[in-house]
């Protein structure tokens, strides 16, 4: 591992791949060439060849952001979200290990200044991506904890678990909450335990895409 202090970008995204799950009850992403290039072969003659893939995919696929369209009809959808909603954020982690327990309560953030930050909770629950297990009795935060980022300006909140409201039940108050007060939210990151609990900045910028409110992101941190 290079030193923390040489600037190293530590990648806290999951690989997408043909057919994975990401939430069950939704499709897996279809993964194909449009042109592949053994077609693409008979254009030139100089033995270039090309190849142009193509992806089918619902927006909940792999590490993604939601933005207030996503809870809000009227709410900003991703083509309206400015850039620095997602880019070069100050950040720090909040860690509580999933054996500790799932509930990660307004205790866990009080008393940590996270005015513009993006605030990532770090479970390890990233450990169970790929099984069954990741899509039940997950971590996730409370609708208290939401509110205290909320009163304390938070930018933007990330979670490395299958959702970051608790999915055993029928309501969504942490998504009402941060996407009401227009904070975005990363869901399904990996690899936090990576990062120092402070001094470094995070990014996960989407595509700008009209009339969408979730899409996938290469969320990333630079250590400084």
């Amino acid at each position: 591992m290079e030193d923390r202090k040489t600037g190293r970008i530590v990648d806290l995204s999951h690989v997408i791949t043909d057919g994975m799950v990401t939430y069950n009850g939704l499709p897996g992403p279809h993964i194909c060439d449009f042109i592949s290039r053994e077609q693409s072969a008979e254009n030139y003659d100089d033995g270039a060849t090309f190849q142009i893939g193509r992806i089918d995919m619902v927006a909940n696929t792999g590490t993604y952001v939601d933005v207030p369209s996503h809870r809000y009809a009227e709410g900003k959808d991703l083509s309206e979200m400015g850039v620095e909603a997602f880019a070069d954020l100050p950040a720090l982690v909040v860690r509580q290990p999933w054996e500790n327990g799932l509930v990660v309560d307004a205790g866990a953030f009080a008393g940590l200044d996270v005015s513009g930050c993006a605030v990532l909770v770090a479970t390890g629950w990233d450990r169970h991506w790929g099984s069954d297990a990741y899509y039940h009795d997950h971590p996730f935060i409370t609708a208290a904890a939401a509110e205290l980022l909320v009163a304390g300006g938070a930018a933007l909140v990330g979670i490395d678990s299958h959702n970051i409201d608790d999915t055993r039940v029928r309501t969504r108050p942490v998504h009402t909450a941060l996407l009401g007060a227009g904070i975005v939210i990363c869901e399904h990151m990996t690899n936090l335990g990576a990062l120092p609990d402070t001094g470094f900045r995070f990014s996960a910028p989407p595509p700008k895409v009209k009339g969408m409110g979730t899409f996938p992101v290469r969320a990333y941190a630079v250590l400084g």
